[in-house]
């Protein structure tokens, strides 16, 4: 990573974009890298649309965590993809999930890619719906190279651990969902 990578996180409130960026930025900060994490949102814990926006560099020094173009957006709803299409330029890769219905047409055009991958569906099927969000931070890695999966694995161990210890099945749960989002986005790279 030479530059610094901008990465906007949206769903709707309760999905667990707020979690994920702050997890991320958090294992950045502990690979000795510059990274800043704002959230945007008022009541979208009531169920509206909430952005997370992160920045990090391995070199140079951030300024400011909030931009206007991403080089990636994660939308996980169809008010995600409708709100995020303003930080979408031919840079930007831009990865929804497959469970969102009626979304095709607003899609943004002008993306350098657009990936579509089913987390909610292989959290429901293959996991559990509470690691959904785990799904997707795996997917943000991967896709990102911000931090090593060893240091994804040891910020959700910082932020849940105390979780882990009182139900140790819960550990294997979040390390095989980012395992699993990482697989999911890879093959679309």
């Amino acid at each position: 990573m030479a530059k610094v990578v901008k990465i906007a996180l949206a769903g709707e409130g309760g999905q667990g974009v707020q979690s994920v960026a702050e997890i991320i930025t958090e294992a950045a900060n502990e690979e000795g890298k510059e990274a800043l994490y704002i959230p945007n949102f008022g009541v979208e814990q009531r169920g509206g649309v909430s952005i997370a926006f992160v920045q990090i560099s391995d070199k140079e020094k951030v300024g400011s965590p909030k931009f206007e173009k991403a080089d990636i957006v994660i939308a996980l709803s169809d008010r995600a993809v409708r709100r995020c299409a303003q930080y979408v330029d031919g840079n930007t890769v831009f990865v929804y999930d497959t469970f969102i219905e009626g979304v095709e047409d607003d899609l943004p055009k002008g993306a350098k890619k657009v990936i579509g991958i089913p987390a909610i569906e292989t959290a429901k099927n293959e996991l559990h719906p509470r690691v959904f969000n785990i799904i997707i931070m795996g997917a943000v890695v991967r896709a990102t190279h911000v931090v090593s999966e060893e240091r994804a694995k040891q910020a959700l161990e910082d932020k849940l651990g105390y979780k882990f210890e009182q139900d140790p099945k819960l550990r294997e749960l979040n390390h095989r969902a980012l395992a699993r989002g990482m697989q999911l986005v890879e093959g679309h790279l």
